[in-house]
This record gives structure tokens, C-alpha cells and sequence, in this order.
């Protein structure tokens, strides 16, 4: 659907060249939600406006449906930006118009009929869960609405890409997850691309399928989103991975315990999908002579499934640690044994 190669934006500052992007090449399925995370400073707003060329690369393709995105003039390009909708961090709407009007406005550019505007605008509406705010303008609403315009607006000439700009970072966590869940429905009901750039995990965690980690201009890291929560491979994907599994008094936490107990091992147990909901610990305490203590612990939901998370502590004769390890890894949950800290 969408094949990105090579792709470098390089902008010309009083002092140097900056690299924005540099040298990324990327492969986004059609019908998939693929979320781009990176701090601030990472490429990653850069990238996204080259998607739809509001940024000109410095060099590289983009294509879209097979359609080369680089090699197209201001008209061409004008025709296939009908096919790529945009939704945008602090909703850039027009605070002039009602939100029907803000709704119509690219379908009055793309020259629809006054009744086809009419129809396909009230579709919109109810699709996004405005009903009866048609009439309203920007600053009667709250920033969630102002969001579901943003996202009916760039709807509203049924593209087959959406490109979303931090289009969650202004808003609190439960409109938030409103917003996302509207995202996800959107992408189920009418078979919508969906590329998504965060500096938030929660939001890859909570609707996206692959995810893509950027850091100064380069995807670092690539993959299945419970994959790459399961074994973050760079060091800043593990930072992102602990925004949401993480607890920032772990390490801390385990210092104390060996400091004060000073006995037995401290094993990192990962769950994924139905071994989430099965009661290992009892299992392992009835049919082992072992003690376990539980010291930290976290299950958290993506679109592929449950994955947790759990430290414990193993107390006990060697030989018998060893048993209770190895009958879990049989039921193929992962064991990590955490060294002495």
C-alpha cells in the first residue's frame, strides 16, 4: 500500500545541514495501523509530512496504491492528496465555519454538489459521534469534538490513507481513549490505512499492529507491536516499552529486596495471550518446595493479544529452583533470570 525507500529530508540551517530523515525505507500494508514513535527531535513529524508531501524530500520515493507520490507535479500531486487525509496535534480547523461547514470545506474544494456535500457531511457526523453539533462552531466544543472534526474533515473524501500527527498529544488519557477507539473503528468499518506518529506508547499499545521507532532520522527498530513489547532490541524502544510496563522504582525496588532477603533468585516471568489468565503461580508453589514472593507485575492489552510482565522471588534449594524454571518454560512462558544487583 504505501513503500517508502530511501527517504532523506535534509534542511539547510545558518550554521549546518540537518538530517531530518535519513536514508528510510519502510513497507506500510494496506488496512494496517502503523504507529511511528520517537522523542522529540526524531524525525518523526518530518516524516509524516512527507507522506503527503507538504515537506519536498531531499531524495528518495514514496509511494501510495502504486502511485509515485515524488514524481508528480503540483497538479497531479493536488488530485492524489484527495486520497490521503491528514488529522493534526492541535486540530487546525476553521474557527470561523460550524462544524458541518468545517466537515464540507474539502468537498467544496473538490467541487461536490451542494447536495452531495449535504449527504456525505451528515454520514461524516454520525460516523464520528457529533450528532446534532452540526450547527456549532470550534470553540463550543471540547477538544475530543474538535478532534472528531478533524478526523470527519479529512474523511471526507473518502481517502484511503489517514495520516495522524500527534493527534492525541493535546488531549487528556480518557478522551484520549476515546479518540483511539474511534480510530480503531474507523479502521475496521471502512478498511482504512492508518499511520500514526506518538511519542506515547500507550497509543501504539492500544490500537496499533506494527510499530516503527525512530531516533535521529533512522527507523532503529521495526516489528509486530507484541513483539516488540515482548523483546525490545534498542535501547530507546526498551524507554518506550517502560512507559507503559515499566515502573520507574523497579530497579530500586530490586536492589532492597536482595539487599534485605539476600537469598534465592529473581526471575522475570513474560506472559502472552492466554497464559496471561492461568493461575502459574499457585502451580508452581503447590507442586514445587519452593516460596515465591511476588514483587512487581503487569498485564496491559495490545491488538494481538494480552502480554504481562512479572518479577518474582524463588526461595529455595538450587535443585528445586531449577525444577520449578524449567516447568515454566514448559508451558512457554518466558523466563528471565535477573542478575544479582
Amino acid at each position: 500500500m504505501i513503500s517508502i525507500k530511501d527517504l532523506s529530508k535534509v534542511f539547510q540551517t545558518k550554521d549546518q545541514e540537518v538530517r531530518a530523515v535519513d536514508d528510510l525505507s519502510l513497507t506500510i500494508d494496506k488496512g494496517e495501523i502503523f504507529g511511528v514513535i520517537g522523542y522529540s527531535g526524531a524525525g518523526k513529524s518530518t516524516f509524516i509530512r512527507l507522506l503527503n508531501r507538504l515537506e519536498d524530500p531531499t531524495g528518495g520515493n514514496i509511494s501510495v496504491d502504486d502511485q509515485d507520490l515524488t514524481a508528480m507535479n503540483k497538479n497531479q500531486l493536488r488530485i492524489a492528496r484527495q486520497e490521503i487525509g491528514m488529522i493534526f496535534q492541535h486540530f487546525n480547523l476553521l474557527w470561523s465555519r460550524t462544524v458541518f461547514d468545517n466537515i464540507a470545506f474539502p468537498l467544496e474544494i473538490a467541487g461536490v454538489s451542494k447536495q452531495e456535500r449535504k449527504n456525505r457531511v451528515n454520514e461524516l457526523i454520525d460516523l464520528v459521534g457529533l450528532s446534532g453539533r452540526g450547527n456549532s462552531y470550534p470553540s463550543q466544543l471540547s477538544g475530543g469534538q474538535k478532534q472528531r472534526v478533524g478526523i470527519a474533515r479529512a474523511l471526507a473524501n473518502n481517502p484511503k490513507v489517514l495520516l495522524c500527527d500527534e493527534a492525541t498529544s493535546a488531549l487528556d488519557p480518557e478522551t484520549t481513549d476515546s479518540i483511539l477507539d474511534l480510530l480503531v473503528d474507523i479502521n475496521e468499518k471502512l478498511g482504512l490505512t492508518i499511520v500514526l506518529i506518538t511519542h506515547e506508547m500507550h497509543v501504539i499499545r492500544k490500537i496499533c499492529h506494527q510499530v516503527a521507532v525512530m531516533e535521529d532520522g533512522r527507523i532503529v527498530e521495526q516489528g509486530d507491536v507484541l513483539d516488540v513489547f515482548l523483546h525490545p532490541k534498542q535501547k530507546v524502544t526498551k524507554r518506550f516499552v517502560d512507559q507503559v510496563m515499566g515502573d520507574p522504582e523497579k530497579e530500586h525496588s530490586l536492589q532492597l529486596i536482595n539487599d534485605k532477603y539476600q537469598t534465592g533468585e529473581i526471575l522475570r516471568l513474560h506472559f502472552v495471550g492466554e497464559r496471561t489468565n492461568q493461575a502459574l503461580i499457585s502451580d508452581v508453589s503447590r507442586k514445587f518446595e519452593v516460596d515465591v514472593n511476588i514483587l512487581h507485575g503487569k498485564i496491559t492489552q495490545t491488538q494481538k493479544g494480552a502480554y504481562g510482565t512479572m518479577f518474582v522471588q524463588f526461595v529455595g534449594e538450587k535443585n528445586e529452583i531449577d525444577r520449578a524454571v524449567q516447568y515454566i518454560e514448559s508451558t512457554s512462558v518466558e523466563v528471565e533470570v535477573s542478575p544479582s544487583v
